[in-house]
């Protein structure tokens, strides 16, 4: 049985998630629970690599939203593999982006139409500490929207979600220097010139939704 305060926290985020999903997509979570690296399918378990209890019970409870999205959209028994990039691999005409931090996994999905790509982080509602933020802040990026304790927290989450975006588009490798976020506007921009529409909440975690609209380049 849940306790109170686990059917609290996930009911909350999934709330505030759905709240900031773009149209057609769709987004879930998870908090993670023992036992979760049974929702593995045997061919993802095979796929993935990581032996770490906590590991396999993270990408158990990722695949676990994710498939019971996917069969929203009609799509069922579906494996989700790992490609040897770490990333997952979605069936045909769909997208989707997996992700989890030491409590809570989340997932999002969606059929390749009006959005060609999608990239998910989540992280704790917590500060990000100095020297992470040294690294992931760039002068041109813009975050004085976002509440001050949380700004660099939700910049770290919006490039990871949006590499996670831009990488099946473009495959390039991008390090933290090479994504411009404005949070300001909402959108980001890579080296490669790819625009690339982002989306957050903080409740209780912090999520980051990026997404590539199919026209948009």
């Amino acid at each position: 049985m849940r306790s109170p305060e686990i059917t609290l926290a996930q009911t909350s985020l999934l709330q505030a998630m759905i709240a900031i999903a773009p149209k057609n997509a769709r987004i879930g979570c998870r908090v993670i629970r023992d036992g979760d690296e049974a929702h593995l399918l045997p061919e993802e378990a095979h796929s993935i690599p990581a032996r770490q209890p906590a590991m396999r019970r993270a990408s158990g409870a990722a695949r676990w939203i994710a498939h019971g999205l996917l069969a929203e959209l009609g799509v069922s028994d579906a494996a989700i593999l790992r490609a040897p990039t770490g990333a997952p691999v979605w069936p045909d005409g769909i997208t989707g982006s997996l992700a989890h931090d030491d409590d809570m996994a989340v997932a999002a999905v969606a059929p390749i139409g009006h959005i060609s790509a999608l990239g998910i982080d989540v992280e704790p509602a917590q500060p990000l500490p100095d020297d992470i933020l040294a690294l992931v802040a760039t002068p041109a990026d813009r975050i004085d929207a976002a509440d001050l304790h949380l700004a660099g927290r939700i910049l770290f989450a919006a490039k990871e979600a949006v590499y996670k975006a831009s990488y099946p588009l473009d495959r390039e490798v991008l390090g933290y220097e090479d994504i411009t976020v404005d949070l300001n506007a909402g959108h980001a921009t890579t080296k490669t010139g790819r625009k690339v529409s982002l989306a957050y909440c903080v409740a209780p975690r912090v999520v980051v939704l990026a997404f590539v609209e199919r026209e948009a380049r």
